[in-house]
């Protein structure tokens, strides 16, 4: 410790003595005149009133208000309460060095017959304060001794002992059985206990600074490593979890890519077999208005076929009238020859005729069902599919299908795998 903080508790120790001998006086009051007064006195006060003539006090006690003659009475009036002692002992430890020790003495009357007899209360402003100074001399001495036994770091780290000396000595003076003061000590302590030296002060901080100073860089330096190593691991945790991000986004993109390939791809798909369609129902209506003509065709020749057919019954019946007629104006076996002959070429004609409409309608049948089959649709699809491909949009990638038909499948598939498969071939290879 400095020297001015030396001086500024030489300073302290003064005022503290100084404040012990300041003790609020009694309040005593004493009322009547002459020798018929009386004394009053407050109830945690100690009185001792003697008469001059009588070896023993008229009263004796606690708070006793009495009547009092004061040519003839005598009273003391002493604090029942706690009193308390403040020390401040300039000792020499055993390495010859100065050391201040701070400690504080509490104590009480125990016994008022017995104090009063052996300690001096005749201080009407303060009772106590020869016997605070008498205590306060034997508990600095007691210090002295006990320290002046003792180590520089046993005084500073075993205050204890110091305590127990003091109490000790202090009980067997104020409380012994014979010799005894009629006190009692209640409380000892060690405030404080200071180096005179500054520099033996210092000397004696410094290991200990120099440890703890060691131990704070070695926790400051723990404290870096451990905070760098957070940090190193946030930064890793960080980079893991943005490289995770960019992969989950590169994924999403991934996905999102080809979702809007597959969602393009169906809408080609789509609109493809929506023309496709239209295509057929187109092809469809063609063959439907092919049929009908066809139809139509048939029958404008099976009413000319019917209408010849008519016209021959009609010229038949013109021969048969007229081979009649000849029947009757030729003879009998010329006409027969005649109308057999007739006959046979008539009815050669009409067989011939009937053949060659049952081929014109075979033909016409034919070639309706060559128009309208599943075949021939396949083929004018077929037939498209160049044109159909060149006007489909460039694909950013091509990927090569293989596409089979396998056994077992649908009997409606077998179309759609057998232009598949013809338009595998037509399109151009990689």
């Amino acid at each position: 410790m400095h020297a001015s903080s030396m001086s500024n508790l030489y300073l302290q120790e003064v005022l503290e003595h100084k404040e012990d001998h300041i003790t609020p006086p009694i309040d005593v009051r004493i009322t009547g005149m002459g020798p018929f007064k009386r004394v009053v006195v407050p109830p945690n006060v100690y009185v001792v009133h003697t008469r001059q003539g009588y070896e023993k006090p008229l009263h004796i006690g606690l708070g006793i208000s009495f009547r009092y003659n004061p040519y003839k009475d005598a009273f003391l009036v002493i604090p029942s309460t706690m009193q308390t002692i403040l020390i401040n002992a300039r000792s020499i430890c055993k390495e010859r060095q100065g050391i201040l020790v701070q400690a504080y003495v509490q104590w009480i009357i125990d016994d008022i017959e017995t104090a009063y007899r052996r300690l001096d209360f005749s201080n009407q402003l303060d009772p106590t304060a020869t016997v605070r100074e008498q205590l306060r001399e034997q508990a600095e001495a007691t210090i002295k001794d006990k320290v002046s036994t003792m180590s520089i770091d046993e005084v500073l780290s075993d205050k204890r002992s110091i305590m127990v000396e003091m109490t000790n000595r202090l009980r067997e003076v104020a409380e012994g059985s014979d010799s005894g003061l009629g006190l009692k000590i209640v409380n000892v302590q060690i405030k404080e206990a200071v180096i005179s030296s500054a520099r033996l002060w210092e000397h004696l901080q410094q290991p200990f600074r120099a440890e703890k100073e060691q131990t704070a860089r070695l926790a400051e330096i723990e404290r870096e490593r451990v905070i760098a190593l957070q940090e190193q691991q946030n930064h890793t945790a960080t980079e893991k979890t943005q490289i995770s991000n960019e992969q989950e986004l590169s994924l999403l993109r991934a996905q999102q890519e080809a979702d809007t390939f597959d969602r393009g791809l169906q809408e080609e798909e789509r609109r493809e077999q929506a023309r496709l369609e239209s295509e057929q129902r187109r092809l469809t209506r063609e063959l439907e208005l092919q049929q009908k003509r066809a139809e139509d065709e048939l029958t404008a020749e099976i009413e000319e076929i019917q209408r010849k057919l008519r016209s021959y019954k009609e010229k038949k019946a013109e021969i048969s009238a007229e081979i009649e007629y000849l029947q009757t104006r030729y003879p009998l076996q010329e006409l027969s020859t005649q109308q057999e002959e007739g006959l046979q070429f008539l009815q050669a004609e009409a067989e011939a005729k009937r053949e060659t409409l049952r081929l014109q309608q075979t033909r016409a049948l034919r070639e309706i069902e060559n128009l309208i089959s599943q075949e021939r649709i396949q083929e004018r699809l077929i037939e498209m599919l160049p044109d159909l491909v060149q006007n489909l949009p460039t694909p950013e990638h091509l990927e090569q299908i293989q596409i089979s038909s396998p056994e077992g499948t649908h009997p409606t598939l077998t179309p759609l795998f057998t232009i598949l498969t013809q338009l595998r071939n037509i399109l151009p290879k990689g």
